[in-house]
């Protein structure tokens, strides 16, 4: 088949909080793209072998001494290049224009006013205006020698500048960014018109692609997998399963603290309806017992990791036959990893072990997300026949229920959590709201509270309500549910599950407070 590799767009990063999202606007005009960091070499890009580069924006000034600047191979490659924010400063200064600190900087909307015309603005607008979205403070004052003036806005007269004899572009503002009007046709206009890259990158051509690559590095080996039913691991499975069956051994280790009856949903959906080779490992009261008396959330995470690695290490002694352990690692993992490692985004060629196993194991790594963004991964899942409910379920923390119950964990107190949280999730979808919010769940608080029920009087749990609203999980606003709809929940709470006195409901930010509890 078609490589879907072969056509592909480089973004250099220069530190943009946004360039993450242009690796993600390029794919989904249907082109592979991968962000590396500025300083790559020339080598290096000659063995990518772009159709194009995208100079990302960034928060250092080309005004200061030694700024990051874009190797000057990228010129002279023979490729298109688009600047974008500090991509288009820097251009300007390497190829001898000049720069200066802006007496208005532009941050947020912005209307720019095209002066001429270029292959990037080919019909973008019947006018000769485009709101888009500025972050900047420095600007072009003087072009470099066979470029000319695209746009301007009255604080800054070089918005977008080209020179189309050798395919440069430079844009002020973030083309990006769901903010700039018509940005991903702009975008799709240096991809595809200018680049001439072929839209390949589908789910239909990343799956047959993942299934060819795992057939020639897994061969006649078995691999296994730790099945959480997650997004990331539930998509592994699939890709794996279609490409080496019943030698894939999927272990799904059940460990208390699971929402209410995800464990059978889990085993119905992977091992009856997608027939999967899966070994369901019952570990609640192991989880539990070395869970007792620990409080410290941060002692809680390691300890749930630690008996999970040590569970799933015992079941995979079982099956000596195994060369691969299979990851539901994807694309800003690895970003990130190597980010920590390196403090810049370069990519990498291999990925630490987040498992954590035992390094005697000896196993190769297989990860067929490792490309892909979570935005793709569901797109990927859909098609291979997940449902859509499922692949778009709110996050939910790897330690589980460990996190949502403050304090010590106990089995009456998860057992009571996930009725309550059940019961929350089931009226947002009647409501409407499920999808309206970007994160819903309960959380138990070790505190009891007085109540009344009937003649009687009780002195049960205290149960907190948390939904929020959010782009990136980087900032959150607590969602503004409607009184009638959380009257709804707190009675059916009360008075469905006994234990509960008391429903409360969070209207903290992030920041200062952290979307989870602990």
């Amino acid at each position: 088949m078609q490589n879907i590799h072969q056509d592909k767009i480089l973004i250099l990063d220069f530190g943009s909080q946004y360039t993450q999202l242009i690796a993600r606007r390029i794919r989904e005009i249907g082109v592979y793209s991968e962000l590396w960091a500025w300083d790559v070499t020339a080598e290096q890009i000659r063995e990518f072998n772009p159709k194009g580069i995208i100079l990302s924006g960034g928060p250092e000034s080309t005004t200061a001494e030694n700024s990051p600047m874009a190797p000057a191979f990228v010129f002279e490659a023979g490729v298109p290049v688009l600047g974008i924010c500090y991509g288009m400063q820097t251009m300007a200064m390497q190829l001898g224009g000049l720069t200066e600190n802006s007496d208005h900087r532009e941050f947020g909307h912005a209307e720019i006013v095209l002066q001429a015309t270029d292959a990037l603005f080919h019909n973008l607008t019947e006018s000769n205006k485009l709101e888009v979205w500025m972050s900047h403070g420095d600007k072009v004052t003087q072009l470099p020698a066979g470029f000319k003036v695209i746009a301007a806005t009255p604080t800054c007269p070089i918005a977008a500048m080209s020179d189309e004899s050798r395919q440069f572009y430079g844009v002020q503002f973030h083309p990006e960014v769901t903010h700039t009007a018509c940005g991903l046709a702009l975008l799709t206009n240096f991809v595809v018109h200018t680049c001439h890259c072929r839209t390949e990158w589908t789910p239909a051509n990343i799956i047959d692609d993942a299934v060819a690559r795992l057939k020639a590095q897994i061969g006649d080996d078995e691999v296994i997998l730790g099945l959480s039913g997650g997004v990331d691991s539930s998509v592994t499975a699939l890709l794996l399963h279609r490409a080496i069956g019943k030698k894939l051994h999927c272990v799904f280790v059940d460990n208390g603290l699971l929402r209410l009856n995800e464990a059978d949903q889990v085993m119905t959906m992977f091992g009856d309806r997608f027939g999967l080779n899966i070994t369901r490992i019952d570990a609640e009261s192991r989880f539990l017992a070395a869970l007792a008396g620990l409080t410290d959330p941060e002692a809680k995470r390691k300890m749930i990791g630690k008996v999970f690695v040590d569970v799933f290490d015992e079941e995979a002694q079982k099956h000596r036959q195994v060369k691969w352990l299979a990851q539901g690692t994807i694309y800003p993992d690895v970003i990130e990893s190597a980010a920590s490692k390196t403090g810049k985004a370069h990519v990498i060629k291999s990925h630490h072990n987040v498992g954590g196993l035992p390094d005697y194991m000896k196993l190769g790594l297989v990860e067929p997300l490792r490309e892909l963004f979570k935005d793709e991964v569901r797109r990927i899942g859909l098609a291979l026949g997940l449902p859509t409910e499922m692949l778009n379920r709110h996050p939910f923390p790897g330690p589980g229920l460990g996190v949502r119950v403050l304090g010590e964990i106990k089995k009456e107190y998860c057992d009571l959590l996930r009725r309550a949280d059940a019961i929350f999730i089931e009226e947002l979808h009647k409501a409407g709201y499920y999808y309206q919010v970007s994160q819903a769940f309960a959380v138990f608080l070790p505190v009891k509270s007085v109540g009344v029920m009937g003649d009687g009087r009780k002195y049960d749990w205290v149960i907190a309500l948390r939904a929020v609203e959010t782009i990136d999980f980087m900032t959150a606003h607590w969602a503004e549910l409607p009184y009638a709809l959380l009257a709804q929940i707190s009675n059916r709470l009360i008075n469905e599950i006994d234990g509960i006195s008391r429903v409360v409901y969070d209207i903290s930010g992030k920041p200062p407070a952290t979307i989870e509890w602990e």
